[in-house]
């Protein structure tokens, strides 16, 4: 006979690298990286139920799981060139307005294999669509939206510029850096360059919105590029980080000057954080009033 309800003792949870896995405890003792015992008392672990597939060309079930539309990793894969930043060269049947977008074509010698019409690059750490891609110039076209011009630095790229480039994440991707969506929370200031032996400290000036998601040992992408925080002043409003050689040579950050605008996108998990606690204090001020 079953015994009762009340005495079937459920899984305590180790929460470890891998997943949840019940403890040695419970009455599944047996982890199916270490168990002696039978196949069939091994616990096993499910994958974790999320998607990095890309941008589906419909959602026809109503129960399909919706994947992440776009994750980067901050990662640089290359450092391409502006070709050309204006109007669009064939008129679409947007909106209009005051103040239009613009077509950024970029050249690259290495993201054109493999890229396709609609998918998503971060250009300096901004979420773009490839509009167009010219193989035999080697060009990547993305449209920019007034709001994407406004918030970001890239309304002042020129022809020649050196732009960071990284294509969106995809199932069999290595995660170099950390969860980077390409939604740039706004621009920083270059403050200074300080020379440490082979590596380069950098100082950015960041609005306080910004600055207060940073903590030491943190993420930060600047223009893309996946870096740790090492200090931070919220009261003066900067933060500071360390580029090793490597980093030096692959990415656009070192061949700027002080008083250059920088994108910036402080780590998501900050940012979840800060809204959760904000409606806790919120709900408990309401509770004693």
């Amino acid at each position: 006979m079953a015994p009762p309800l009340a005495a079937v003792r459920q899984p305590h949870l180790l929460l470890l690298r891998g997943g949840l896995l019940p403890s040695s405890t419970s009455p599944i003792t047996t982890l199916p990286f270490a168990s002696r015992g039978p196949a069939t008392a091994r616990a096993r672990l499910l994958p974790p139920r999320f998607s990095l597939s890309p941008i589906p060309k419909s959602l026809s079930s109503a129960s399909s799981q919706i994947p992440v539309r776009s994750l980067f990793t901050g990662i640089v894969e290359e450092v391409g060139r502006v070709r050309r930043l204006g109007p669009p060269l064939a008129p679409s049947g947007g909106g209009g307005g005051d103040a239009p977008g613009l077509d950024l074509e970029v050249e690259t010698k290495d993201l054109i294999a493999g890229t396709q019409l609609g998918d998503s690059v971060a250009v300096d750490g901004t979420c773009l669509t490839v509009a167009a891609i010219d193989a035999a110039a080697s060009t990547l076209t993305f449209g920019v939206a007034p709001e994407t011009l406004r918030r970001t630095s890239l309304g002042a790229r020129s022809p020649g510029d050196g732009v960071n480039l990284e294509r969106a994440l995809t199932p069999s991707s290595r995660m170099g850096g950390h969860f980077v969506q390409g939604h740039v929370d706004g621009t920083g200031e270059i403050a200074a360059f300080r020379p440490d032996g082979d590596a380069l400290w950098v100082t950015v000036r960041a609005p306080p919105e910004i600055v207060r998601l940073l903590v030491p040992k943190g993420f930060v992408a600047v223009d893309g590029t996946s870096l740790t925080v090492c200090n931070v002043d919220d009261e003066a409003g900067w933060f500071d980080f360390m580029l090793v050689r490597y980093t030096q040579d692959n990415i656009v950050l070192p061949t700027k000057k002080v008083g250059d605008k920088v994108n910036l996108e402080a780590d998501i998990l900050g940012k979840y954080v800060e809204k959760l606690l904000a409606g806790r204090m919120e709900a408990m001020t309401k509770a004693t009033t």
